[in-house]
């Protein structure tokens, strides 16, 4: 999670920068609708990052929060892959290149989401919470 959430931040300075080189960009990258697709990633991928590095931060502190903030950015994580293959699943594009990174991020989170949920489920009484805020019996 952590390689993955320094990577978000990693891949917008680079984009903003202009680093990478035009034959390693997606395919209609200067279009200004595809840029501003690829820019529309922006606060998601921030916000992956943002909530997975406190979800960490947490986690080494021993502060409970860090499971269900951790839920939350692999959530998004997962959504921010899925949408980039939807792009480009429906422009019938396929490029390895960027294809790849995409569903590893669509697919990774999926198990330990699914580990987290249970670990929350085992930890409660099972019972669903009230209006309240309580637990029912």
């Amino acid at each position: 999670m952590l390689v993955t959430d320094v990577g978000f931040v990693l891949y917008w300075v680079i984009t903003a920068l202009h680093v990478l080189p035009a034959e390693s960009l997606f395919k209609d990258y200067e279009n200004d609708l595809v840029a501003a697709w690829n820019w529309s990633f922006l606060p998601l991928d921030l916000l992956v990052s943002g909530t997975g590095l406190t979800a960490l931060a947490l986690a080494r502190r021993g502060v409970p929060a860090w499971r269900p903030l951790t839920i939350v950015s692999l959530t998004l994580t997962s959504v921010s892959g899925l949408q980039a293959i939807s792009y480009w699943t429906i422009r019938a594009d396929v490029s390895l290149s960027w294809w790849l990174p995409n569903l590893f991020l669509l697919l990774y989170p999926l198990v330990p989401i699914a580990a987290l949920v249970r670990g929350l489920t085992a930890a409660g009484t099972g019972s669903p919470p009230t209006a309240a805020g309580g637990r029912t019996r």
